[in-house]
């Protein structure tokens, strides 16, 4: 390994919350995904519901070939398009919506402007008289104000209007509800399974039952990639114990279409609700949508935005995610550095040792859970310098992390998969190794791991935590260990 892929190994072991960057236009150059994963981006979040499989699959490729130069592992997390209404092309790609104007949603297939403008049928057949229409993440608003039953069109008032781009969502707080995962979705997780994607996202997740199509399919071809259920809807915040626990990697916070679901005084207050729910089943919760949005344009975010990005970690959220700022915006890498920064000056101030008793659901523990608190709770009692955890599919590491240590957690895997996906865990700092089945060579790799990475020196206490795999208890040695 050469000078700079060692400098940027352990180049983020000083912060512990994750960022997530989508990848856009903005972001897609080799030379770009290079610099995002030199600032700090730990896992890249690739949107399908934009860009075909030709275009996704030479991301995935650079990312893979960015991530390889820097000399750091990266996750790719491909996120699932889902049923989201979208509206047809307009003419010119733009049009410019005024407040009071009228205009006509129309099921037919034409091209619109500012006074038609073409949306599935199944979006407008349910549309009644003073209904509300949201465009464009929610910032245009119509109210319905006609029906016209001859071709299916209604007429609507614009209440609060804006630029409106062919293509862009169309939300209907309270309309009937379409099944999560359709065969086009299925079509993606094949392509995403052929690819090596880290991680898949659900969208528009209502039930539990919403994953199970996908969970499904990945059974059939083979593949264990871990499922993030993305909690966007009313119904899924109503459901999130039962989704959290169907969903294998935990849950995203997707506040663009909360926010359009629930009055938005109330998307704080489910924020935090579901981030609660996701760490008391020792699940990742990622906190995303308009987090650093004026980025977009400008260098520097808002107050309003560093403190909303501070409080997402206060919460207790694994990974806070950048959207519009890294896939479309101006300033794609300095986003990603400002996210990092904040990240650092938040991380201090956590309550660690409070989070160790009252983040994880205390009365389902069985002996991995159990065991994966007692290594934590130690740290605090013994002074340990770090925590390193050898694990295969990721799970000790998961259990680990979801108590919230205050010092390094290192986990180490033979598999390159695994290594990639626990990049989203908070704290985690994951690295490919090969380690012997017996104790002993099991703790000595620990300890050579845990200094060559530069968490712990030698004649320090570490605690070592894993599953023995003929006890078959899931995790049940726990450690420890002074470095050599």
């Amino acid at each position: 390994m050469d000078a700079k892929a060692d400098r940027n190994r352990g180049a983020h072991l000083g912060r512990r919350t994750k960022i997530i960057a989508t990848v856009g236009p903005a972001s897609w150059e080799p030379r770009v995904l290079e610099q995002l994963v030199e600032a700090g981006a730990d896992v890249f979040r690739l949107n399908f519901s934009h860009a075909g499989r030709e275009r996704q699959a030479e991301t995935i490729a650079a990312i893979r070939e960015a991530s390889g130069r820097v000399g750091r592992e990266v996750a790719i997390l491909g996120d699932l398009p889902g049923p989201k209404l979208r509206i047809g092309s307009l003419r010119g790609d733009v049009a410019e919506l005024e407040t009071g104007m009228h205009v006509t949603l129309t099921p037919q297939q034409v091209e619109g402007d500012k006074e038609t403008i073409p949306v599935p049928r199944p979006g407008v057949s349910e549309l009644r008289e003073d209904q509300r229409v949201y465009l464009a993440d929610g910032s245009i608003r119509l109210r319905v104000d006609a029906e016209d039953a001859e071709d299916g069109a209604v007429g609507a008032e614009v209440e609060v209007g804006g630029t409106l781009s062919s293509h862009k969502g169309m939300n209907i707080p309270g309309g009937a509800l379409l099944p999560s995962s359709g065969p086009g979705d299925l079509d993606w997780v094949d392509f995403a399974v052929a690819q090596g994607v880290d991680i898949l996202a659900v969208s528009f997740v209502s039930t539990a039952e919403d994953l199970v199509p996908v969970r499904e399919r990945l059974a059939s071809l083979g593949a264990d990639i871990p499922l993030i259920a993305k909690i966007e809807r009313q119904q899924a915040a109503e459901n999130v114990d039962a989704i959290v626990s169907e969903a294998s990697a935990g849950i995203m916070v997707a506040r663009g279409d909360l926010g359009i679901e629930l009055p938005l005084a109330q998307v704080p207050i489910v924020q935090k609700r579901l981030i609660r729910a996701a760490g008391r089943r020792s699940k990742a919760a990622i906190t995303a949508t308009q987090m650093l949005a004026s980025m977009v344009t400008a260098r520097r975010p808002t107050r309003a935005e560093v403190t909303d990005v501070a409080n997402a970690i206060y919460d207790g959220s694994d990974a806070v995610m950048l959207s519009e700022e890294t896939a479309m915006g101006q300033n794609p890498v300095e986003a990603v550095r400002v996210m990092d920064q904040i990240a650092r000056a938040t991380e201090p101030d956590l309550p660690y040792g409070e989070w160790l008793f009252r983040r994880t659901d205390q009365a389902t523990q069985d002996v991995a859970d159990s065991v994966a608190q007692s290594a934590v709770g130690a740290v605090y009692r013994l002074g340990l310098a770090a925590l390193v955890v050898p694990t295969t599919s990721g799970r000790t590491a998961r259990l680990v992390s979801a108590h919230r240590p205050n010092v390094p957690v290192l986990a180490i895997s033979p598999r390159i998969e695994t290594v990639r996906r626990l990049n989203l865990l908070f704290g985690v700092t994951a690295a490919r190794c090969d380690y012997e089945s017996d104790v002993h060579g099991l703790l000595e790799t620990c300890a050579e791991m845990a200094e060559q990475h530069g968490i712990a020196r030698s004649g320090e206490l570490i605690a070592i935590t894993a599953g023995l795999a003929d006890q078959e208890l899931g995790t049940n040695l726990f450690e420890v260990h002074r470095v050599p």
